[in-house]
């Protein structure tokens, strides 16, 4: 997960050091949006303005850690979206299909 998560950030943020230790540091509010959006997008999950926070975005790692809880939380009777077709294809590989 934390390389699929690497890669999608890395293609909207590329001038973001995904590997940094201060990563909350380098982003501004635009880049902490895009961030947000994109893995509610990717992974079925709600992620709001108060996920944003230092602890959250600290790391790689703290985001993985954010996404894995928030998929624990998420619901197992909602269907994400699409999930009723190409239920194991991420979002990029249906685009791209």
């Amino acid at each position: 997960m934390k390389e699929k998560i690497r890669t999608l950030l890395e293609d909207a943020l590329p001038l973001v050091d995904f590997d940094s230790q201060f990563l909350f540091s380098e982003l501004d509010s635009l880049g902490v949006t895009t961030i947000l959006m994109m893995l509610s997008d990717e992974f079925g999950i709600k992620l709001e303005s108060r996920d944003a926070t230092p602890k959250n975005l600290k790391t790689l790692d703290s985001i993985v850690a954010l996404v894995e809880r928030k998929l624990a939380e998420k619901p197992k009777a909602l269907a994400t979206p699409h999930s009723h077709c190409n239920a194991t294809l991420s979002r990029r590989e249906r685009e791209n299909s």
